[in-house]
């Protein structure tokens, strides 16, 4: 498989070798004790946003890393299912190939054996004629024996007993003949007919095993588009949300940053505030006690008397009298 350029915390065996790393227990569990070590290997302070960003980033990391291993396991599933179609749609050409080469390298044979079998029977009418012929000569001969009287007679038939014995035996070596070139040819047509079925059988066959083939690759490269398609649509949604979640981080901590320098200058404003206020109250009073002060002058008592007085009664000292601010 070709590598990812995101970056992961592993890094797979070639192609040749993933089906082995993929099946084997032992790869997979120290796989899995890599990623967990390295993934566990990171510090941030989770009281700063970049210290959070330290395990979000990581978390993404090993999303990332199970995507890819992911991914190539889908490959890897999607690549072993074409090979039993493959080889059942190779065994079929293999046998049909081989049944119509079988035929056709017998058929010296097969014709062989039909002429056999022609000649055979030619033997056979024959022998039946000969047999045919020596019983009617031995007939003859007895019959000669039996009655001489009869000599020029039976001359005369064993003449035309010859001549239709010839005869007969010609008619018998002609059918005999006949029959066997007509089931030398009745064998011959068949044997075409039957030659003609099978290689027309075998080559149907052929066609469909071609058609099985071309569609189980077919099937499996469709397999493997749709496979590869959703492993991009898992990929995309995955960053997709590790976007979303990073962004929804990042705004959280930008409002409460926010929150926490507005609570700030709030607090800075309210201090603020109490202490012009208390400065004001202060000046204010001030110049109501200078007033007063200056009043009780005007009157004619002392200034350190005027100002004593004002104080006492500021402080509440004097009974029944009081200054109005």
């Amino acid at each position: 498989m070709s590598e990812s350029k995101e970056l992961v915390l592993v890094t797979l065996p070639a192609a040749a070798d993933l089906e082995a790393a993929f099946i084997s227990d032992d790869y997979i569990t120290n796989l899995i004790a890599d990623i967990r070590q390295k993934a566990s290997s990171v510090v941030g302070d989770v009281n700063t946003v970049k210290g959070r960003g330290v395990y979000i980033s990581m978390a993404s990391t090993v999303r990332r890393t199970k995507t890819v291993i992911d991914d190539a396991g889908k490959a890897l599933v999607a690549e072993m299912k074409k090979r039993p179609a493959l080889v059942d749609a190779s065994r079929k050409k293999v046998r049909d190939e081989l049944d119509a080469l079988a035929v056709e390298i017998r058929r010296p044979a097969t014709e062989w054996e039909a002429e056999q079998e022609r000649i055979k029977a030619e033997e056979l009418a024959r022998i039946k004629a000969e047999e045919e012929r020596v019983k009617f000569e031995a007939d003859y001969e007895v019959g000669l024996l039996m009655n001489e009287a009869f000599d020029r007679d039976q001359a005369d038939k064993k003449a035309e007993a010859e001549r239709q014995r010839i005869a007969h035996e010609e008619e018998l070596k002609r059918q005999a003949a006949e029959q066997a070139r007509r089931e030398a040819e009745e064998n011959a047509a068949r044997e075409r007919v039957e030659a003609a079925r099978r290689e027309a059988e075998l080559k149907l066959k052929a066609e469909n095993a071609e058609r099985d083939r071309i569609a189980a690759v077919q099937k499996a490269e469709d397999e493997k588009k749709a496979a590869a398609e959703l492993a991009e649509r898992e990929k995309q949604e995955a960053i997709a949300a590790e976007k979303r979640k990073a962004q929804e981080a990042a705004e959280k901590a930008r409002r409460e940053e926010e929150e926490k320098e507005a609570a700030r200058l709030a607090e800075e404003k309210r201090i603020a505030e109490e202490t012009a206020a208390r400065a004001a109250d202060v000046e204010h009073r001030r110049t109501i006690n200078a007033s007063a002060v200056q009043a009780l002058i005007d009157q004619g008592i002392p200034e350190d008397w005027a100002k004593a007085c004002v104080i006492a009664i500021a402080r509440g000292k004097v009974p029944a009298t009081t200054i109005k601010y």
